[in-house]
């Protein structure tokens, strides 16, 4: 399916009307966390990017938590999260270290 488009249903069976809404529903849960783990990285990288060690600190640990979350929900790849917080986390030690000088 495309992203934002319902299920469509073909048959009237009742097992197939109960999967279409599942479908529906998980889809829902899907978008939701996946918002949540975007939104949280975009917020860290605005904090890294303007330099600001101190809220970068504090935001650092929701955002691993939540793409942590991500991955155990199926949200986001293993890997992929992985990835994310190892980029995440240079780029913080960039700005822990800039701070420190």
């Amino acid at each position: 399916m495309a992203q934002g488009q319902a299920t469509k249903v073909k048959k009237k069976k009742k097992s197939v009307l109960k999967r279409a809404a599942q479908s529906r529903q998980r889809a829902e849960v899907n978008r939701n966390n996946r918002t949540r783990v975007r939104s949280a990285i975009k917020r860290l990288r605005t904090a890294i990017s303007a330099g600001d060690a101190t809220a970068a600190a504090n935001l650092l640990n929701p955002t691993l938590s939540a793409i942590d979350a991500a991955i155990a929900k199926g949200v986001l790849h293993e890997n992929t999260g992985n990835r994310y917080k190892s980029r995440l986390a240079l780029a913080y030690n960039e700005v822990k270290a800039k701070a420190a000088k």
